[in-house]
């Protein structure tokens, strides 16, 4: 019949185990290639009730009953574009658009429901899926909702669930899907040959220029990669010239090019040979889409250009160049693209993949759902001195590969009680506002304090409140400078001065002689200077400040205020509180 692989049976366990103390809906993470049709078969074979697995699209809907009824199964398959409504089966897969029409005796008697490519769910009663959650619950009490992607991270919305099985928070935001229960890397399926190995081609040729776009950390529109694409028309011919160099050269079998628009797509099949290359867009008929794809797994042409549509739902194993020329906003839908190219298939060693984007994605990156500071910005570890979860930020590294700044405000990790599941985060700030009511620590850009809802001023706020009063500067440091000096009565103390471009400065002092002033200078200097603020329980004098000097950071902007004939510092604003 069939054998799971050890990861396989993990993510089967692991789903019994949570569905036995909780009937909260939970994600599987399986990357391209792992076998979910096992995990699904599996779970099936052993459910008291019957099943319901569900897909967005035709294609995986016969994919996925192929790959079942291949392990001595036997399912039934509800899908209008398959032709087929069979509802007596213990198992059916079905496409939510025709299930969402089933007549209402349809729903009776399931335990589970499986629901493929889960990342585009949206459970809204008004949507089909959310109506078929909705009559599938009210006629089955306890129904076990299990969801399965690649992606679990939605452009818009972020996670797709609130908790991760290794003990990470991943949203605190409500989300339909509570918790993942097993999640497998794609470098782990590629480490054991599991999938094929991806190489990244340097390119030599020059690539397209997007960060206009993905920089601004806004959906953009298709107008808009028209737009910047028409500027940069030149270069198409060269790129495409370009894949059909390296794929001629290294022979290759099978090339996926992944374009940014309808438009940008009919210009890459005109630099394409002719008679070699197909393309695939949203309005293609059905029938020509299935004919176009059956033709290119049978090798009859080797160039597929597509928009948009098989990042998912498609296998096609001879693949083995995988060229991206449109924008990816997430590393999720980087992998999930490169993964059309991963499944192993005969006398395939490698899969090339070409990236025109100049976006840098990392194949085996984390998702990080922070905005990236800037295009310099890596993913880092960084333990919370609190709990010890390793979390992923953005941030810097030396050349050694040591971390040398970090942008993580709030620790992610979290504990879970075995028995009752229930969760307790960390909650470690690294950065923080302290409201001025009740003192409580505040995400950066809070604009309400979350323990007593005092209105907390914003930093765009302070520094337009600034430039407008007479009484206050604002400035724009282009260095700091610290020094340690002796007042009148031998005390030492810290002396930090804030340069501007003209050399004008505004200065502030700090004592650190008693466990009092070490606290009021980490409240007031350290915990918004340090690269790393989970360093500052090392700083205990004003020579341990100099000697780390250079893991501290200038603020973006100061205001000063004039207290009678002085100007003295009271806002310091860093770039991460900006909006």
């Amino acid at each position: 019949m069939y054998t799971l692989r050890p990861y396989q049976r993990e993510a089967v366990d692991n789903t019994i185990d949570f569905f036995k103390k909780k009937r909260d809906p939970a994600v599987i993470v399986l990357p391209t290639g792992a076998g979910k049709s096992l995990v699904i078969a599996e779970l099936a074979r052993i459910a008291k009730g019957r099943v319901l697995v569900l897909a967005h699209v035709k294609e995986l809907v016969e994919q996925n009953h192929e790959k079942y009824e291949s392990y001595g199964l036997k399912a039934g398959v509800y899908s209008a574009g398959l032709n087929k409504k069979e509802t007596k089966e213990k198992v059916i897969f079905g496409s939510i658009q025709s299930v969402a029409r089933a007549k209402k005796s349809f729903f009776d008697d399931f335990s589970l429901l499986i629901i493929d490519e889960c990342h585009r769910v949206n459970s809204d009663e008004e949507t089909q899926y959310g109506d078929v959650i909705k009559q599938l619950k009210e006629k089955n009490e306890g129904l076990c909702i299990l969801g399965l992607t690649a992606t679990p991270y939605r452009l818009g919305l972020g996670w797709i669930y609130e908790y991760n099985h290794q003990g990470e928070l991943k949203s605190q935001e409500e989300r339909f899907f509570k918790q993942c229960v097993f999640e497998l890397p794609l470098e782990y399926m590629i480490k054991n040959k599991f999938l094929t190995q991806p190489v990244k081609v340097d390119i030599p040729v020059t690539s397209y220029d997007f960060s206009e776009l993905t920089e601004s950390g806004r959906m953009y529109s298709t107008s808009e990669v028209e737009e910047l694409l028409n500027q940069q028309k030149r270069l198409t011919p060269l790129i495409i010239k370009n894949i059909i160099d390296i794929t001629e050269s290294y022979d290759r079998q099978g090339v996926m090019i992944f374009s940014s628009t309808v438009k940008h797509a009919h210009e890459i099949l005109d630099s394409l040979p002719e008679g070699q290359a197909k393309i695939i867009i949203g309005d293609t008929d059905n029938n020509e889409r299935d004919k176009i794809i059956e033709e290119f797994k049978n090798k009859e042409f080797k160039y597929l250009v597509n928009v948009s549509v098989l990042t998912t739902g498609f296998d096609a194993p001879h693949v083995d160049v995988i060229a991206i020329l449109r924008p990816t906003e997430s590393v999720s839908l980087y992998q999930q693209i490169i993964g059309r190219g991963l499944r192993l298939d005969d006398n395939k060693k490698d899969c090339y993949v070409l990236d025109y984007t100049g976006m840098g994605h990392d194949i085996y990156s984390p998702e990080i759902s922070d905005k990236k500071p800037s295009k310099e910005s890596e993913a880092v570890i960084v333990p919370c001195p609190k709990c010890g979860f390793e979390n992923n930020f953005w941030g810097h590294l030396s050349l050694d590969g040591d971390i040398v700044e970090h942008f993580g405000r709030k620790c992610r990790g979290a504990t879970q009680d075995a028995s009752s599941l229930e969760i307790f985060p960390c909650g470690y700030r690294f950065r923080y506002k302290i409201c001025h009511s009740c003192g409580e620590e505040n995400d950066i850009t809070a604009r309400e304090c979350t323990q007593c809802s005092a209105v907390l001023i914003d930093a765009d706020s302070k520094l337009k409140q600034a430039k407008l009063s007479k009484n206050a500067h604002v400035l724009t440091p282009d260095s700091v400078d610290l020094e340690e000096k002796v007042d009148k009565n031998g005390n030492p103390y810290l002396d930090v001065r804030y340069y501007d471009f003209d050399s004008k400065y505004f200065n502030e002092i700090h004592y650190l002689s008693n466990s009092t002033s070490l606290k009021k200078f980490n409240i007031n200097f350290l915990r918004s200077h340090l690269k790393r603020p989970e360093f500052s329980a090392y700083i205990k004098n004003v020579d341990d400040v100099l000697e780390h000097s250079h893991l501290l950071r200038k603020p973006k902007f100061i205001i000063a205020r004039k207290q009678d004939k002085f100007w003295k510092i009271t806002e310091k604003i860093f770039a991460e509180e900006l909006r």
